[in-house]
């Protein structure tokens, strides 16, 4: 039996992680990319990679590596750091950027012709924040926008070799990304997304047989709390 398998960037955390353990429930394979594997699932069907993302070398030789047979790529990983624009160091921009848009960039770049000949499917993890203005989040909004543009233009170019692209957009999300934020989400399960939830999104467009080019998520409610007062 030839099991399916999967790349899943930010695999031991978060949204990733959710993806990760829903992928092995269901008999994936999982080539699971990231830094810390302390929460990463006991699993003989998972793989650890670890990687520095903004690392390029790196990360071309890991993908070339590992690239063969795979039918799924989740760009999922992501970073953000919030507050004034003017405040980001140049060394945050880059991350921000380096994770969020231009690794996704070129991992999809490495595997398009694996998945071309496997008629795989890429699914890219944005954010809500891609769809509208962001103050405070500027940098963090302008990488996830440009990896919605980016999804949807492989969208058209891949769609008639078989290849399905989607985008799926989560709103704030009860995970550890907005530690470091000025703000986090309200206390309350109506106002933030589960990671679970998050990540049943990447089930509903693999349970398609036909290519699901958009999917936002909303909490029920919206209210955001600050930490500290921003001006």
């Amino acid at each position: 039996m030839i099991m399916n398998k999967a790349i899943v960037t930010g695999a031991t955390s978060g949204i990733g992680l959710e993806i990760t353990k829903g992928l092995l429930e269901r008999g994936w394979f999982v080539y699971g990319i990231g830094r810390d594997f302390k929460n990463a699932p006991e699993n003989d069907n998972f793989c650890r990679v670890p990687l520095d993302l903004t690392d390029r070398e790196a990360l071309t030789g890991k993908i070339t590596e590992i690239r063969k047979g795979v039918t799924l790529l989740i760009n999922n990983a992501g970073v953000g750091y919030f507050g004034l624009h003017e405040e980001l160091s140049p060394r945050k921009i880059h991350e921000i950027t380096a994770v969020n848009l231009e690794a996704p960039m070129i991992i999809t770049g490495l595997m398009l012709r694996e998945l071309k000949k496997t008629g795989g499917r890429i699914i890219n993890i944005s954010s809500h924040a891609a769809k509208h203005s962001s103050p405070h989040g500027a940098a963090y909004a302008a990488a996830k926008a440009g990896l919605t543009h980016f999804s949807e233009s492989i969208f058209d170019e891949a769609r008639k070799y078989g290849v399905y692209v989607s985008a799926i957009h989560p709103d704030i999300t009860a995970t550890a990304f907005y530690d470091s934020a000025s703000f986090t989400y309200e206390e309350g399960e109506d106002f933030s997304l589960s990671p679970k939830e998050a990540a049943e999104a990447v089930f509903t467009i693999l349970s398609a047989d036909y290519p699901i080019k958009d999917i936002t998520l909303t909490p029920k409610k919206h209210r955001i709390r600050y930490k500290n007062k921003v001006n």
